[in-house]
């Protein structure tokens, strides 16, 4: 490992691929300063109580000394209790000065989705989700439209109509704030909601808010990025999801993707051709946060695949 932080970010893996129907999976998401003798220190708590290793990948940034790590393991395997083995990962924690959470399979994720006007992106989330393909439950739709009250209808997701203006904006996010609260919602997903959120909203919800962007960030921030594009005379437009920060499309990059475009095509050609990628990428980026395979740091993300 000495090596490894000596050279450019490097991603390292070591994987056993024997999960099975027979097993109740956690997993455990690890980051802080680069230590020697890390990765085999964690794994020997785990194995300590009885914690079977179904997975493991880590990262380490060369440049920030950053330590990034996602183990999965076998629940039914433990020999103590979750309390006992909490209280072992917060010794080692302490003493290698790093964060870590556990995700337990016991409750499904609770997602609200917010939308405006324009519906494809909600109506994909909602149809992968009717799939399985998503591992959540869908507890809401707000939006300050009721265009999609229909949509939320058709699949059996409550909807909530908030309007907002520029002078109700403070009550308006207030009463939404109290929605997710009540509901215990885990993550907001943006699905091409045209409202900026405030600083303050988005404080309360850290690296739990999914937009997607239709650009390829951090080309064509803010507003008509498709119009951007078209006078810009681009040969390639993309779509970016992203978490959500104070500062406008500028978080973490979860995931990106593009399409070839030509000179012939109008705006409203880039926007047809943008809307499947807006669909696939926002649907990745809730996809791998929902399976705990996002990692924040510096400012960006690092996605264990």
């Amino acid at each position: 490992m000495r090596n490894l932080i000596a050279r450019a970010p490097t991603i390292t893996r070591a994987r056993s691929r024997t999960m099975s129907g027979g097993t109740k999976i956690g997993t455990l998401l690890v980051h802080g300063s680069h230590r020697e003798s890390i990765v085999s220190q964690l794994a020997q708590v785990l194995n300590h109580h009885g914690a079977r290793i179904l997975d493991s990948d880590h990262y380490s940034d060369a440049v920030s000394q950053t330590f990034l790590q996602r183990i999965q393991f076998d629940l039914l395997s433990l020999t103590a209790d979750r309390a006992t083995l909490e209280a072992g990962l917060r010794d080692i924690g302490e003493r290698f000065g790093m964060g870590w959470r556990i995700s337990y399979p016991d409750r499904a994720r609770r997602v609200a989705i917010f939308a405006s006007k324009q519906e494809h992106c909600l109506y994909d989330l909602l149809i992968r989700h009717r799939a399985k393909e998503l591992a959540c439950d869908i507890s809401m739709v707000i939006s300050n439209h009721v265009d999609a009250a229909p949509i939320a209808a058709h699949f059996g997701v409550p909807f909530h109509h908030l309007p907002i203006t520029a002078d109700t904006k403070q009550q308006q996010e207030a009463a939404v704030a109290e929605l997710i609260d009540c509901a215990g919602v885990d993550l907001i997903v943006l699905a091409r909601y045209m409202q900026i959120l405030s600083p303050t909203f988005v404080a309360r919800y850290p690296s739990r808010i999914i937009n997607i962007h239709h650009s390829f960030l951090p080309a064509f921030s803010g507003a008509n990025p498709y119009k951007q594009a078209h006078e810009k005379g681009v040969k390639m437009i993309g779509a970016t999801s992203h978490y959500v920060t104070a500062e406008l499309d500028q978080g973490p990059i979860i995931e990106q993707g593009t399409v070839r475009c030509a000179h012939r095509d109008t705006v409203e050609d880039l926007v047809r051709k943008g809307r499947d990628l807006e669909k696939n990428v926002l649907a990745a980026a809730v996809r791998w946060h929902l399976d705990d395979r996002v990692l924040v740091y510096a400012g960006k993300t690092v996605i264990i695949d």
